[in-house]
Parts: C-alpha cells; sequence; structure tokens
C-alpha cells in the first residue's frame, strides 16, 4: 500500500506539501491562526481554546502572545508553563516536542521543513521534514531560528539572534550563528548577571 503524502511528511521522507489533503490542513490551521490573532486581547480563554483544539497536545499551562503561525498545529506538543512572545512561528510539518517551563523569546521560529539541495528535485516540489525538540526549563532568546532534526537539552539558554542548525546539549548557554555552547550554567547563575 503506498503511503500518502501526511504519511510521508511524518515518517520524515520526501513528500509534495501541495497536494490536496495538506493544503487543506494547512488552510484549516490559517483559519484557525486567523481567529486567534484577531480576537481582543481580553479574550484570552477563548484564543486558548483555539489551539487547544489545533495542537496535539497541550499538558497545562500556556499563553503564546499573538501573532502567531504554524503550519498544521497537529504536531505541535506543548508541556506545562510555555510561554511565547510576539511573532511566534512553528513550521511543523515534523513533531515539535516542547518541555516543561520553556519560554520563547519575540521573532523566534521553528522549522522543521526542509528542502533538497539540488534544484531538480525542489523545483518539482519535494520537501522532507525532521523534528525539533526543547527539553525542560530551556529559554529561547529573540530572533532566534531552530532548524530541522534539533533537540535542546533541559536546562539550556539560547543567546538571541541565534542560528541553531545541530543539537545543543543540556545545561549550557549557546548562541551565535551557528550557534554553538559557550560555557556551561553553573552556581554562579543563581545571582543576577
Amino acid at each position: 500500500m503506498l503511503k500518502t503524502d501526511k504519511e510521508k511528511m511524518i515518517a520524515g521522507e520526501l513528500y509534495q506539501a501541495m497536494g490536496k489533503e495538506l493544503w487543506e490542513e494547512r488552510q484549516h490551521a490559517k483559519e484557525q491562526l486567523f481567529l486567534y490573532n484577531n480576537l481582543e486581547p481580553s479574550k484570552i480563554k477563548a484564543r486558548n481554546q483555539l489551539l487547544k483544539k489545533l495542537f496535539g497536545k497541550i499538558a497545562g499551562r500556556f499563553f503564546i502572545e499573538p501573532p502567531f503561525r504554524c503550519d498544521y498545529g497537529y504536531n505541535i506538543v506543548l508541556g506545562d508553563n510555555f510561554y511565547a512572545n510576539y511573532n511566534l512561528i512553528i513550521l511543523d510539518c515534523a513533531p515539535v516536542t516542547i518541555g516543561d517551563n520553556v519560554m520563547v523569546g519575540p521573532n523566534v521560529s521553528f522549522f522543521t521543513a526542509g528542502h533538497p539541495i539540488h534544484p531538480e528535485p525542489r523545483i518539482a516540489g519535494w520537501e522532507f521534514a525532521k523534528p525539533i525538540t526543547l527539553g525542560n526549563n530551556v529559554w529561547i532568546g529573540g530572533h532566534t531560528v531552530i532548524n530541522p532534526g534539533v533537540s535542546i537539552g533541559e536546562n539550556t539558554v539560547i543567546g538571541s539572534g541565534s542560528v541553531v542548525t545541530k543539537d545543543i546539549p543540556a545545561n549550557v548557554v549557546a548562541a551565535g550563528n551557528p550557534c554553538r555552547v559557550l560555557r556551561v550554567i553553573s552556581e554562579k547563575d543563581h545571582i543576577h548577571p
């Protein structure tokens, strides 16, 4: 039996994103996010209900400042006590799993989607997706881009403006383009810098 493009997408195989099923699912997410992003600021419960229906799983408390964008929503799993500042983008063609107590600065992008390097398959519309995972207690600084297939370990801080292209271990401060480990988090970090 042949796999659908959605099955290929979730499995990390090459797929065509412009087929009817995936197109309609992205359109559904856009409709829900249009509502989310245009509700009055006081309508927090209504906004959160829209995301609870759209996301794959939400473990507990969360707050995402509008505007927010994602591709599908159903591939997003949030742990408890998640906060994201303005202009979060999650291209969730593959699973995006976020642990507990995660904070995300403004203008942060999670990109699970990728395209072939060679121009012929790219022009033909082929793409792929790789999952992104953030451990518990992670803080992502503003204007950071997290690329396909990246995992960030628990308690880690990613500095503003970083482009994360490879896995980052737990308990470190990392930053840069490309993002690299700068130092281990220590007891000295209990005090304000």
